[in-house]
């Protein structure tokens, strides 16, 4: 947990802006840390390095925990520290990303078929509405059905179900956007 946690930490989207002598994301666009205010930037690069990075921040804490202890539920526990970290980072004050693309990561970790699944609807949903939030709102209520229906693997779905609940929770404010008609579409400058 705390492995997962540390490396769930890392702002990629801060790191990576400041490196490049870009605006301090938290002041631009939605205030988050993630890709797609990385994106309103302008600098699409820099975006997806941060997808990258925040995404394997997620499969390297699932992947290391279960091969330095050997076991699947050391995997889930640093998952489910990776993903809080992300949130929840102690280095921005507890105010981190929303989870979208540590989901993934994570999920790359455990089940990289239902992760290929996952980005693929992400991306068909993204394509036909522009809207981020809604795709990652989608892709990952679907995740849990997908390992708890088709793979059948209750301690992922499990993990994955909690993992949902908050990334829908850090995404309430898309949700109410969403349904007033005033969500930001992707790639909109902030």
């Amino acid at each position: 947990l705390v492995l997962g946690y540390l490396l769930g930490s890392i702002p990629f989207g801060i790191i990576l802006t400041r490196l490049s002598g870009g605006p301090d994301l938290r002041t631009i666009g939605s205030g988050n840390i993630g890709a797609t205010n990385v994106l309103r930037t302008g600098n699409k690069k820099l975006a997806a390095l941060t997808l990258l990075g925040d995404m394997l921040k997620g499969t390297a804490a699932v992947v290391l925990a279960g091969w330095l202890l050997g076991g699947k539920t050391a995997a889930l526990a640093a998952g489910l520290g990776a993903f809080l970290g992300h949130i929840f980072p102690v280095w921005l004050r507890f105010k981190g990303g929303k989870g979208v693309a540590t989901f993934l990561g994570i999920l790359i970790g455990l089940h990289w078929s239902i992760a290929l699944i996952f980005a693929a609807v992400w991306l068909s949903i993204a394509y036909l509405s522009k809207y981020s939030s809604l795709s990652a709102l989608i892709a990952s209520l679907l995740t849990v059905l997908l390992l708890w229906f088709l793979i059948r693997d209750a301690q992922a779905a499990g993990l994955m179900a909690i993992l949902a609940l908050l990334l829908w929770f850090m995404h309430r404010e898309n949700i109410a956007r969403l349904l007033a008609g005033r969500e930001g579409k992707i790639g909109q400058k902030g």
